[in-house]
């Protein structure tokens, strides 16, 4: 193990019920005078984004939006958001919404005043230098899902419309900075869409924690993350006026995203090209890999589960653990392959290549090969449960 390792940790957060009234306050702080709320086509025109541009245009700061946004987002719904903000004289973002939204408008403040092309800043080396940082808009992010952790990543996840993998365009400015985390914004989400993104928030801390990479930091905000996930996801899917569990899982989720600076893993690696192919949601696909992910990885990370078993109040080490993810994925009503979720007559090779390019193979605790992911994916789509 090499004790060497390049560290950065969140931004600025105001956290709490009711606080999305200070906004205009946030730009201010952001230094923004005249935003661009950046959101996906679903929120558009629901209460709470309505409410969120009425208290920016209260304040002078207007009312412009951006909502061409898909489920996942693509490098052509980037330009046509930039188009927007360049036209409307706009000097900042408010990312707003779950993980659509938040990637999108990062990806915006990003780009909009850069002259290379977007896939010239994918995550790979140091691609990320060939940026002009002092071009990126400032960027306010208020989250309205309790998954992604979006809103304190440096990275943003583009679909290429082309080739239909996803790709992670990464710079340390896209970083927003200042994020407002209102629980009251994620009381109105579906249950199967608070169950989708609270196993994504489940699933980074999980990669995170099992990640062979040294970062001791992440390690003790992932087993945290994994607890509050545990306690208080049923209560927020049981219930969604529990806003005391909404706000638990609005910190997971952030923590979740802090905590995967130590690495992701297969599970990632499966469900990024499986959405952008299938166009499932992301944080369901990768409750549904979960446990195939895990027992495959069992080998090198036994030991390490039993830990957080432990500290999880889980019986049964390792084996419980795993029945523990059984249990939640069925309380929370998630298939149980993904051939159940409508991943169907899948061109398994090309998944399985794009899987093995993606950046989160690298944090896997067991090294991926083409044999090796094939047989995960078949487990996947066929024998979840085995």
């Amino acid at each position: 193990m090499s004790l060497v390792a390049n560290w950065s940790y969140p931004t600025a957060i105001r956290f709490g019920a009711g606080r999305i009234a200070e906004i205009a306050d946030a730009c201010a702080a952001a230094g923004i005078t005249k935003p661009l709320l950046v959101t996906d086509k679903g929120l558009a025109d629901l209460p709470i984004t309505q409410k969120t541009l009425d208290l920016l245009g209260a304040t002078g700061l207007g009312r412009a939006m951006f909502a061409d946004v898909d489920p996942n987002p693509t490098e052509a719904n980037a330009t046509a958001g930039i188009e927007v903000f360049k036209t409307g004289g706009h000097d900042g973002v408010v990312a707003f919404g779950g993980g659509s939204g938040l990637d999108l408008g990062k990806v915006v403040a990003f780009m909009a005043g850069q002259t290379r092309p977007l896939w010239d800043f994918e995550d790979i080396g140091d691609w990320w230098t060939r940026a002009d940082a002092q071009a990126i808009a400032p960027i306010v992010a208020v989250p309205t899902t309790a998954g992604t952790g979006s809103e304190v990543g440096r990275a943003s996840v583009i679909t290429n419309s082309q080739t239909h993998e996803k790709k992670i365009i990464f710079h340390p400015k896209i970083l927003p900075s200042l994020v407002v985390c209102d629980p009251e914004l994620t009381v109105g989400m579906p249950p199967a869409i608070t169950a989708g993104t609270g196993m994504d928030a489940f699933a980074h801390c999980l990669e995170a924690f099992c990640s062979p990479h040294y970062h001791p930091m992440s390690q003790g905000i992932a087993l945290e993350g994994m607890r509050l996930v545990k306690e208080n996801l049923p209560l927020a899917y049981g219930d969604g006026e529990n806003i005391e569990a909404r706000a638990h899982m609005m910190a997971a989720a952030s923590m979740g995203a802090t905590a995967f600076q130590k690495g992701l893993g297969a599970i990632h690696a499966l469900s990024h090209p499986i959405g952008a192919v299938h166009h499932t949601h992301h944080g369901t696909t990768n409750a549904v890999v979960m446990r195939p992910v895990l027992r495959m990885n069992r080998p090198a990370i036994e030991d390490r589960l039993a830990d957080a078993a432990n500290y999880l109040k889980i019986s049964g080490g390792f084996e419980g653990f795993d029945a523990f993810i059984s249990t939640l994925n069925d309380q929370l009503n998630i298939p149980k392959t993904l051939t159940d979720l409508g991943v169907t007559n899948p061109d398994v090779d090309a998944l399985v290549a794009s899987a093995l390019q993606d950046p989160s193979c690298g944090g896997n605790p067991v090294r991926m090969t083409k044999e090796n992911m094939t047989k995960l994916l078949h487990a996947c789509l066929y024998r979840a449960d085995e």
